[in-house]
């Protein structure tokens, strides 16, 4: 593994100072200062914004427009015309809280079981989405409006069958969208706005409280319960979920987790949400941290769809008020959970034995599958190989009738992994998921051909890539700086998540003392398969040792002697101690982690051309398409002694099919005119790559053009006895994938993180 080391910039003065306002007065406020400047937090209206959540404007739930209109129009329709409404939400733990929110939400409107009902499908017998099965069962329960959460953007056939039978569909979501819009009677997708729009990174769960929130302004005089009653249950699916926390999103996750802590602090017969009281005590946590819900919360409402199938009472654990039910339904859950860690831990046990079977040197994405390996935690595990590995793994069952494998795939952060599986669909029973993760099945017999598609194609699209896994630490500490000091100067930039990760430790010439390692136990007191070790660490800065922990991991893993790691740091709500939480550790005989040449990569993106100032730097303005074209221009600046300067703007792109038709005209025109045109003039109108013009003019021959060359133009004649239809949508097709791949690739570059640029640029 790579070890990656963020350049320590030095905040100014006055940032400092400003930083200090908010850090605890014990604190000098130097580390988080570090961080949020490294992090582009650079001005006191950007910092006032991310740390006071009280100075941020939240966006109206009608910017998302029309849809949201139309939204509450079917909504006062069926208010006023008694129609039966149902939830149709998610297994996960955004679905689930995705359907909690309407639940509670939609139920201030709509008595609840009677008008109102909702329904989640089995993570073991249904998929992800809509599914016919369900939509006639709640047509036999003459449902007439479905509102989706979290799912049901590209389930174009079955709302198509539901409105055959009677049903109309509000779509909430936050996944891919469809090509076209899908017929349903409103769609509230944040991906429909800007990229840069404060909505648009919003998760299932976050979207939901937006149709909630513009339903208690179009209709205010109806909710008994409060609005804000709901952000707690917000906070759990946006942090669970793993979404990016900027934005609304931070906003929303700030104030929920305020909701949460204000309610725990109840008595448990005053709580709103026992049952997520409950939950937090199971698992030794307070509810006052995000980390409470990524490692506590998140974890156990996952695990009831993994190991049960079906999730569906987990909407009465985190909505119920009744104290026995819910303590009932969170010790089940934490059960679940328990039983999740062991298959987890027997699973990774079993795919770590056929790792050593293959050459991970020529071996681009991982591919398994077993017979006995059960689907409820191929993700979780396919995730650990991924980071472990560097490596894209995809991890399929084929347990049942042995015809069809089903399984999922975790990515890397530089490849796109919905697009790779994507591209191997003819060989797919079913797909979906996002960059970073994906669901799929197909028949058995084609696993050998998508493992060796998906290998080639990724090897195509990388080029000579380095594969090897990183972890980047954020800052240089010693044993003398953890402790409650350090803990909540570092505080102040939660809740972390995509975006604003947990800040990593550097903790260099440590070694570690008084370890121990133990299986853990469920409620029960039954031992399962999943490892902890505990520990001291200690340093030459001062005498005093501090504890820390180190999951899924065996004493005799940690080096002897001297050695450096890299950590977060962490409160221990149970055990009421600061203590870290080990990441990665290594012999201090090894090289020191590579410290990212980010001071030699100047970032001018998206500055206005004024803006971009006089230097002799090496100055790159076209928007890249691959890693390997940014490479090379690092080889460049490294071999003059420059700076390199990132200076392209964001990319206003056409659709694909409008630079098809321009192609076209162009084509028409210069044909019937007879006037020739240089390649390059082309490639400026239409704003794409000579790979994707190849092919434009290659399809361009299937529809009865000759392109000529003369010297350094190009002619163009036309001839319709040469056109061939069937060939040329094949043509055509090929055309729009390509200027689709590369609009993909160069929004990714204009907004990818230097810190991600710097790191890649380095695996040379």
């Amino acid at each position: 593994m790579q070890w990656i080391l963020a350049t320590t910039e030095e905040p100014p003065a006055w940032f400092i100072q400003l930083v200090r306002q908010y850090a605890p007065a014990s604190s000098s406020g130097l580390f988080a200062a570090q961080l949020l400047w490294q992090r582009g937090i650079q001005d006191k209206s950007q910092l006032a914004a991310f740390l006071n959540h009280k100075t941020y404007q939240a966006a109206s739930p009608f910017e998302f427009g029309q849809e949201m209109h139309l939204a509450m129009a079917r909504l006062q329709q069926a208010r006023q015309a008694g129609d039966k409404v149902a939830i149709w939400g998610d297994f996960d733990a955004d679905g689930i809280t995705s359907t909690s929110v309407l639940w509670d939400g939609l139920g201030q409107f709509f008595t609840q079981h009677q008008q109102l009902t909702y329904y989640i499908p089995n993570r073991l017998k249904e998929s992800h989405g809509l599914n016919e099965t369900g939509i006639n069962n709640l047509a036999a329960q003459d449902c007439k409006l479905i509102v989706t959460c979290d799912t049901g953007s590209t389930n174009i056939d079955e709302i198509i069958y539901a409105q055959h039978l009677g049903i109309d569909v509000i779509v909430t979501d936050h996944h891919t969208l469809p090509a076209e819009r899908p017929p349903v009677t409103a769609i509230i997708n944040p991906r429909y706005l800007a990229k840069e729009h404060p909505l648009y990174n919003l998760s299932g769960v976050a979207v939901a409280y937006k149709l909630v929130e513009a339903l208690y302004q179009t209709l205010p005089d109806i909710p008994q319960d409060p609005l804000e009653n709901l952000l707690d249950l917000v906070a759990v699916g946006l942090i669970a979920d793993l979404v990016q926390l900027s934005g609304d999103c931070r906003y929303l996750a700030q104030l929920g987790i305020q909701r949460l802590q204000t309610d725990l602090q109840q008595p448990p017969a005053l709580r709103r949400r026992p049952g997520v009281g409950r939950l937090l005590e199971l698992c030794q946590k307070s509810g006052d941290r995000p980390t409470d819900i990524s490692f506590g919360l998140g974890p156990r409402i996952n695990a009831v769809s993994r190991i049960q199938g079906d999730a569906s009472f987990c909407v009465e654990l985190l909505t119920s008020r009744d104290i026995k039910r819910c303590s009932e339904l969170a010790e089940v859950t934490e059960l679940a959970n328990t039983r999740r860690k062991s298959l987890q831990k027997d699973v990774q046990t079993q795919v770590n034995q056929k790792l050593t079977q293959l050459d991970l040197s020529t071996t681009s994405v991982i591919v398994l599958e077993d017979p006995q390996w059960p689907a409820g935690v191929l993700g979780l595990v396919a995730g650990q190989v991924a980071q472990e590995t560097g490596r894209p793994t995809i991890l399929l069952s084929t347990e049942g009738n042995g015809e069809l494998a089903r399984g999922s795939a975790r990515s890397i952060n530089s490849v796109d992994l919905y697009q790779l599986v994507k591209d191997q669909a003819y060989l797919l029973h079913r797909f979906g998921g996002h960059p970073y993760a994906a669901g799929l099945s197909l028949p058995v017999e084609n696993i050998p051909l998508f493992r060796d598609a998906i290998n080639q194609q990724l090897r195509q699209s990388l080029g000579g890539i380095n594969l090897t896994p990183t972890v980047q630490a954020d800052i240089v500490v010693t044993v003398a700086d953890l402790g409650k000091e350090l803990f909540l100067e570092l505080k102040l930039l939660e809740p972390c998540g995509m975006g604003n990760p947990v800040p990593k430790l550097f903790i260099k010439n440590c070694w570690f003392e008084n370890t121990w390692h133990r299986n853990q136990q469920d409620s029960q007191g039954k031992k399962v398969q999943y490892i902890k070790t505990d520990f001291d660490i200690r340093d030459d800065s001062t005498r005093n040792p501090f504890p820390g922990i180190w999951w899924g991991h065996y004493k005799e893993e940690l080096p002897v002697g001297k050695c450096d790691c890299i950590a977060e740091l962490d409160y221990n709500t149970f055990k009421k101690r600061y203590e870290i939480r080990l990441i990665a550790v290594r012999s201090s005989e090894n090289s020191t982690p590579q410290t990212q040449h980010s001071a030699n990569i100047l970032d001018w993106r998206n500055l206005s051309a004024s803006l971009v100032p006089n230097s002799p730097s090496l100055i790159l303005e076209e928007c890249p398409t691959h890693w390997d074209d940014l490479r090379a221009w690092w080889r460049r600046s490294l071999y003059n002694h420059q700076q390199l300067a990132l200076a392209w703007s964001k990319p206003n792109h056409q659709p694909p099919k409008e630079i098809w038709l321009t192609l076209v005209g162009i084509a028409k025109y210069l044909s019937r005119t007879n006037q020739l045109v240089t390649r390059v003039q082309i490639l400026e109108k239409l704003g794409i790559s000579d790979r994707a013009l190849f092919l434009g003019i290659k399809a361009l021959k299937y529809w009865g053009f000759i392109v000529t060359r003369q010297d350094r133009h190009l002619q163009f004649t036309w001839n319709s006895s040469n056109v061939l239809e069937t060939k040329g949508d094949v043509a055509v097709a090929e055309f729009l994938a390509a200027v689709s791949e590369e609009q993909f690739q160069q929004q990714y570059f204009a907004e990818v993180p230097l810190s991600t640029i710097v790191a890649m640029v380095n695996q040379i």
